[in-house]
Parts: C-alpha cells; structure tokens; sequence
C-alpha cells in the first residue's frame, strides 16, 4: 500500500495529466485562431457581468414576473452556454474570470477580510490585450484590492471608474455611500458623481467606446446591481409593485430592470457607431441569486437547487451568451459543461491575441463550440470549491466536482446533471464508483492548489511612492482569531520612515475609550472622551517589511454593527 504522502503524490499527478489530456484533445481538433487570424482585424469585446442576478432573474429563462426585453432580445441573437459555471460568490469568479486560472491560485479565496486580493503577478485578460494593442477600460465593480499594486490600473486597466471594496455601500468604501451620486475611483482619484449607480457607470463605458476611435476595445461593465442593499428610484419599483409583487423582490426587479435598460443603451451606442458586427458582446452574472436571506423571499429560479453561497445549481450556473453578428449563429444553444476558467482563453482566441507570459492555464477556449468547430469536445472535471471564514482551505467544504454528466457535492452526494438538473436524486448509494472517481480527481485538484501556496493572504503596501497614503478598510483585516481576538492587517511597509496615522471610526459614547495601533515594535495609545470619532497620530517611525497591523477602539461606540473603520497612511 501506498504512504498517505506517496497517495498524495499520485494524485496530484491524475489531476494534471487529465488537465494535460483535455487540453491536448482540444488542440489536435485544430486552432480557431490559426483559422481565422488570416482574416484580418481583430474584434472588440464588451463584457457585462451583473453582481447576484440568479439564473431565474432573466424573462428569457421562463421567469414571468420580471421584465427584461432588451436582454431577451440579447440572448435571442447570441449563443447561449446552457451548462455555465461560477464560483457561488462575487470575487472568487471574477478572478477566474480575469486570469484563466482557479481563484486559489490566485490569492482570492473568500470576498473580504483580506482575502478578496488578486496577486499582482497574476497575468490578467486586460494585461494580454492592453499588450496587444486594445483600449482596456472597466466601470463597476472590481472587488479585487483596493491599494496598489491591486488596484484596476495596476492589473492591466487603462481606464477605471470602480467602486472600493466589494459594494458601493459596504465597509470597504466611503462611509454612508450610496447607489444614488455615489463616490467613486476614477483612475485611483475618489470623486462624487451624479446619477444612479448603473447609469454612471454606463454612461463611463459609452464614452469610453465612443472615444476608442479605431482602436480596438475590452470594456469589461461589472455592475454592482442587483446586489443589496436594494437601492434604485421608485420609477424602477413601482411597475413591480403594482402588479401586487411584493416590495423586495419589487426593488430587485426594480434593479435588474434598469440593468436590461442600460444594456439597451450599450446595444444602440454600438449600432451608432457602426462597431455592432466588429464587438463581440457577452452577459454573464457572477454567482447565484442571494435569496431566502432576512427579507429576500425566494424567487423564480428556473428549478435549479441553492442559491448564492452554495455548489448547488442555483449558487453556480449563471446565464452566458456570447453575441458577435454575422459570426456566431443566433439563438443556438451549447450545452457543454463549461466555467469562468474558460472566459480568458476563449476571448485571446476569438480576439488573436497571445496570452502573455504568466502561470499555466486551468481554463480552456469556448472558441471551437462558439464556432461550430469543435467536433470532439473533451469530457473533463471543472472544480468549484468556495472557503469562507477560514484561515486555511478546507477538503470537502462547500465544494463540487463535475464532468458532462455527474456532479460531486461535498463529497457525499452526486446527482446525474443530464437526467436531474435541479439535483433533487442523490445517487451516491447507487453509483459509489461514480463518486468515488470524482473524489479522487477532486482532491487530486485540492493538493495542486494547496501545494502552490498561491492562496495565501496577500499584504496591503503601505509607504510605496505608487500610492501615499493608502486607506485601510475592515475589508482588509483578517478575521479573528486564536490570538487575535479582533483580527489584523497584514501589511509591507515599503519604506521605513515617519508615518502620519488618522484612523476614523464611529463616534464614542463614553469618556473611557481608548484607541490602540500597533504594527512590530510600533505601539501607540490614545485616550479618546466622549464624542470623538478620529484621532491622528503624527512622526509614527515605521520599519521596512512585513508585518501584522492591530488596530481597534476599546469602549462603546454609537453604532454597534463596527462597519466605519478606516485606517489612513501617509508616509511623510
């Protein structure tokens, strides 16, 4: 018998082999982009991803409440990935979205607390085309890193309108933000603008592409709508409301229905400047529907099992069409199993454009199927594993294991996807073999990201001359733990030197709070008296390199839920 290392071993080997296996089939069936390169320019890219809009939330998909008529048209001229997989929450997909490759890999295993931070070296789908000569630009949401060198325009973004953190009224931007003139980062400078969220953020993109000229565009439009909080003007909400739909899922509704007007607008801005049949434009949503939370009722889901957060169904397939008239064939359906991995090889292709060097792939191009060209499309496993409130990954939590027909879950449970979709037939008792070979490609899978160590927290630059000073946020800081009870920062101090240090918090009720900061041999006190919400420390001598930053504020503070936390700065 094998040693539990030399079984380890082996199967980190089966995951990469039959990775290999898949990605040799698909190149021996002939390049699409050696096909078709000679052919001329190359096309421009509009990417929308909606932020929490379920499978079921679209009219296309059978939903008889909600109203979407410009994307049902959408979708009616595209090509439709039926079989399309996410992770069950917003920054793990887009990091896979964004590199081509699992979002452990990445550094992104959860959406805050530190570890919602892509690594700057990861070779990003702006980096490849930003080299190959294409305008990169993105509006909304990035909820990758909020400093340097994680930032938007430190990963390959020529232009960028984003929101901090992961929502406009969360605790990684400004305080009491709104979705109505909210303030936003414009190539890392913060400025109110006027308007509802969605429509500024489109209105970015319009000009954007209006300005490309003859260049060609990646504009990647990540919305942070339908997400709660469920903020958008009563004319949206009252249509719902007046077909006796009830007031939450009126004002999600509400949201999406704005979305499906601006994506509208982007539809005719094209058509206007002529740019209509050179743009591929793809709709995709980032996870599952968040229902069955507090007061979000359950809604419409097209019969698919879960919601957002979970590996089931309704957590991880998203709707997925691909439109590039007189290209692709209108309203045709694919239904092989495919995933956010695949989106970054599949565009290179469609768009000639070569990766640039960087970490293997995990995805492989959607391009033969888009085309009608893959005549052998390999079977393969796609993982999905989602890590939340851990330090370290977890084997079997929330996670699943999928080739064309079966499904893993958990490691207990498996479902046959062609004849059970919504997973209502657990047939681990009848097929033990089924299952017990996806658990072996799963944890062949969970060794080769844990053995990378690419998961690992990545630190907040603090002091570097890219960005001074640098804001801090409870997105930021590690969850507690053993040790620290009120959780930490992990920073590099880039240069040593005088620091000033203004932390912002909510305002204290009591006359014996005390604000403490401490980061390696720095330690700092001050009593802070009732009423105060800020104090600065001033000529704060810090030393270079890493270290593990605590910060908090001892006594009662006027708000109990502690989402006003902020954490400034500046090297002098």
């Amino acid at each position: 018998m094998n040693s539990p290392k030399q079984s380890s071993l082996d199967r980190r080997a089966f995951f990469r082999q039959t990775a290999a296996g898949a990605a040799a089939a698909l190149l021996g069936s002939g390049s699409v982009t050696s096909a078709r390169a000679a052919g001329g320019h190359r096309p421009n890219v509009l990417f929308i991803l909606t932020d929490d809009q379920g499978y079921g939330d679209l009219g296309y998909h059978g939903n008889k409440d909600i109203r979407t008529p410009q994307l049902d048209a959408f979708c009616a001229q595209s090509v439709a990935f039926t079989d399309f997989h996410v992770s069950p929450v917003c920054s793990p997909t887009r990091a896979c979205l964004l590199t081509g490759r699992y979002n452990h890999r990445t550094g992104v295993i959860d959406v805050s607390h530190g570890r919602a931070t892509l690594r700057p070296d990861e070779v990003t789908l702006a980096d490849s085309m930003g080299a190959a000569g294409y305008r990169t630009g993105i509006f909304g949401k990035w909820h990758l890193g909020d400093n340097y060198p994680l930032r938007p325009i430190d990963q390959g973004f020529q232009e960028a309108l984003v929101h901090r953190g992961g929502g406009i009224s969360q605790k990684g931007g400004p305080h009491g933000n709104t979705y109505l003139d909210p303030i936003l980062e414009h190539n890392g400078k913060a400025k109110k603008y006027k308007g509802y969220c969605t429509d500024v953020f489109t209105d970015a993109a319009m000009q954007f592409i209006q300005n490309s000229g003859d260049e060609p565009f990646f504009v990647y439009l990540p919305t942070n709508c339908p997400h709660t909080p469920l903020q958008i003007e009563d004319k949206w909400v009252a249509p719902y409301e007046a077909r006796g739909i009830d007031p939450v899922t009126a004002k999600y509704y509400g949201m999406v229905t704005n979305i499906d007007y601006n994506v509208g607008r982007l539809l005719v801005k094209l058509q206007e400047l002529g740019l209509e049949r050179d743009t591929i434009v793809v709709f995709m949503t980032d996870n599952g529907a968040d229902v069955e939370r507090g007061p979000i009722p359950r809604r419409y889901s097209a019969g698919l099992r879960g919601k957002k957060g979970t590996p089931y169904e309704g957590g991880i397939r998203v709707p997925c069409y691909f439109r590039w008239p007189g290209v692709f064939e209108p309203d045709r359906k694919i239904d092989r199993h495919a995933a956010h991995i695949d989106f970054l090889p599949t565009i290179l292709d469609l768009c000639h454009v070569e990766r640039r060097e960087g970490f293997p792939l995990d995805g492989l191009s959607l391009a033969p199927l888009l085309m009608g060209e893959a005549a052998d499309w390999p079977d393969r496993t796609i993982f999905i594993h989602l890590e939340r409130n851990r330090h370290v990954p977890e084997k079997y939590l929330n996670c699943s294991a999928r080739n064309q027909r079966y499904k893993m879950v958990n490691g207990v449970e498996l479902y046959d996807m062609s004849q059970d979709p919504g997973e209502q037939h657990d047939l681990a008792g009848e097929k033990p073999k089924v299952l017990a070979q996806l658990n072996r490609e799963y944890e062949a899978w969970f060794d080769d990201i844990m053995d990378d160590g690419r998961w690992q927290l990545v630190p907040n630059y603090v002091g570097d001359d890219h960005q001074n000073p640098v804001t801090l946020s409870l997105m930021d800081r590690r969850r507690p733990s053993e040790g620290s009870p009120d959780g930490h920062y992990e920073v590099d101090v880039r240069r040593a030197g005088s620091y000033e240090i203004k932390v912002d918090f909510y305002e204290t009720e009591e006359e014996t709070c005390e604000l403490l900061f401490k980061l390696g041999s720095t330690e700092l006190r001050a009593p802070l008296g009732l009423g105060v919400n800020t104090h600065t420390f001033t000529g704060v001598e810090l030393k270079k390199g890493l270290g593990q930053l605590y910060c908090r504020v001892t006594g009662k503070l006027r708000n109990a839920k502690p989402l006003k936390f902020y954490i400034h700065m500046k090297r002098l």
